[in-house]
C-alpha cells in the first residue's frame, strides 16, 4: 500500500507541478499510509523481510518530499523504526539502518535540516526527529559517526544551530549530537577544530560566563557543550586553536565569576595544558595562578549543585590534575618561580594542603586494597590489570599525580 501511494504521489506531482489540487488527494493518502506504518515499531523481526521490499529506500525519499509535512512524518516514523531498547530486536533494526544507509538515509536526513525552518513549530519538530534518526543509527551501527562526518556537512549545521543565541530544544538535542559525534572519533575531532569548531564551542559556552542555565535542560546543554570542548581538545592542533582564540581567559573568567559552569572551566583548562606548555605558560601569564589555587585550597563556590560529595570530589581532583599539568608544562624561567612561589606563600599552607590530600588518598587506596584482599579474588574472576584499574578509581591515579606534584616541588629544592 505504502509504496503505490508514494508512486501515485510522485506521478501526480509529475503530471500537475502547478497544480496542487489535483495532487492532494494522493497526498493525503501517503500521509494516511506512512501513519499506518507506524505499527511496524513494535514488530522489528519483520525488518529483514521488509528491507528486500524497498522500505528503506522508499522511506528515505520520502525525507525530501516537497511537501515538508510528509518529510516531517518520514523522519518521525524513522526515529520510531530505529529506536529499539531491546537486544532481542537489535538484529532487524540494524538490518533496517543498514539499508537505510545504503539508500543514502545519513544524507537526506542532514540535507533535510538544512532545508526546514524552525519557525515554524511543526518543522522544528521535524528537526527533532530527523536528529533522533542520527543518533538512533549511530548508536545501532558506531562506525557511522565518522561516516556522516565525512560524507554530509552534519558538523558544520550542529556547530551554527549550538552558537544560535536562544535556547530550547533543538538546540540541547544538536548540543548532544555534536557531543556524540566528537566523543571517540579523532578524525571528528579534527574535523571540527578545522572548520573554526574550537571558537565556535567557546562562543556558546561564552553566554554562560556570568550566568547560570535557567533550567535543568539548559544546564544539561552548557555540560554537553563542554563534553564537546574537551573532545575537541584532544588533537594537539586544536588545543592550539583554543590558545589562540583566547580559550583559557575565558575559561578563568568562568572560574572567576564562580558560576555553575566552574568545574566544567576547570576540566576544559585540564583538557587545554595536558602536555601541551603553550597554554600552561598563557594560564600563568593571564594570572590563573591565583584563581586555580583558590580552588586548591578548597576555595570553591558553593551552590545548590555543588553540596554533594561526588561533585567535591570529582572537582578536587581535576585541580590536582590540573595543577600536575602546570607543572609537566612549565619547567623553567620566571613562570616556574612564579609556580613554585604558590607553594611557599601563606606559610606554605598548599604543601600542608598537598600532605593532606595525599594522606587522605593512600588511606582510600589503601582501604580499597585491604578490602580486595579480604574477598576471594577467585569469585570475583579479576586479573591484575582489572585490580589496578580498580586502585585507580578508588583515587590511585589522584594520588600519583599528588606524589608527582610533591616531587616536582622537592627536586626544586
Amino acid at each position: 500500500g505504502f509504496e503505490r501511494r508514494l508512486r501515485d504521489n510522485l506521478e501526480a506531482r509529475m503530471k500537475h507541478p502547478d497544480d496542487p489540487a489535483r495532487f492532494a488527494d494522493s497526498e493525503l493518502a501517503l500521509h494516511a499510509e506512512t501513519d499506518r506504518l507506524r505499527l511496524l515499531a513494535g514488530a522489528p523481526e519483520l525488518f529483514p523481510d521488509l528491507v528486500p521490499l524497498g522500505l528503506a529506500s522508499s522511506l528515505s525519499s520520502l525525507l525530501t518530499h516537497d511537501n515538508a509535512d510528509l518529510a516531517a512524518a518520514a523522519a518521525s516514523l524513522l526515529a520510531d523504526l530505529t529506536d529499539s531498547d531491546d537486544p532481542s530486536d537489535l538484529a532487524g533494526v540494524q538490518a533496517l539502518a543498514d539499508a537505510l544507509v545504503d539508500a543514502n538515509a545519513l544524507d537526506l536526513l542532514v540535507h533535510n535540516l538544512s532545508r526546514l525552518s524552525e519557525a515554524d513549530p511543526d518543522e522544528a519538530e521535524a528537526v527533532h526527529h530527523s536528529l533522533a534518526v542520527l543518533e538512533n543509527l549511530i548508536d545501532l551501527r558506531p562506525h557511522l559517526a565518522d561516516l556522516v562526518c565525512d560524507r554530509t556537512k552534519v558538523l558544520r549545521w550542529l556547530l551554527a544551530r549550538v552558537k544560535a543565541r536562544d535556547f530550547e530544544a533543538n538546540k540541547q538535542y544538536a548540543s548532544e549530537i555534536l557531543a556524540i559525534l566528537l566523543q571517540n572519533s579523532p578524525a571528528n575531532q579534527k574535523r571540527l577544530g578545522q572548520m573554526n569548531g574550537v571558537d565556535g564551542l567557546l562562543q556558546a559556552v561564552a553566554m554562560y560566563k556570568s550566568r547560570d542555565p535557567r533550567t535543568t535542560d539548559e544546564e544539561e546543554m552548557l555540560e554537553n557543550l563542554f563534553d564537546c570542548l574537551c573532545c575537541v581538545l584532544m588533537p594537539l592542533g586544536n588545543k592550539e586553536r583554543f590558545v589562540k582564540a583566547e580559550g583559557v581567559e575565558l575559561m578563568i573568567i568562568i572560574m572567576k565569576q564562580k558560576k555553575s559552569a566552574y568545574s566544567s572551566a576547570i576540566r576544559t583548562l585540564d583538557f587545554a595544558m595536558t602536555r601541551f606548555p603553550p597554554a600552561c605558560e598563557r594560564f600563568v601569564d593571564v594570572l590563573g595562578l591565583k584563581t586555580a589555587f583558590a580552588a586548591f585550597m578548597g576555595k570553591i563556590p558553593v551552590n545548590k549543585k555543588n553540596k554533594n560529595e561526588s561533585y567535591q570530589e570529582e572537582l578536587e581532583e581535576r585541580i590536582i590534575s590540573l595543577v600536575a599539568s602546570l607543572f609537566g608544562g612549565i619547567t623553567k624561567g620566571s613562570r616556574r618561580i612564579r609556580l613554585l612561589g604558590k607553594f611557599v606563600e601563606n606559610e606554605c599552607e598548599k604543601i600542608d594542603r598537598l600532605m593532606e590530600l595525599y594522606i587522605r588518598y593512600s588511606d582510600r587506596v589503601k582501604a580499597e586494597t585491604e578490602r580486595f584482599e579480604s574477598l576471594d579474588l577467585d569469585d570475583l574472576e579479576m586479573d591484575d590489570d582489572e585490580r589496578y584499574n580498580r586502585k585507580l578509581e578508588a583515587g590511585l591515579y589522584t594520588l600519583q599525580l599528588v606524589a608527582l606534584i610533591l616531587g616536582h616541588i622537592w627536586h626544586s629544592g
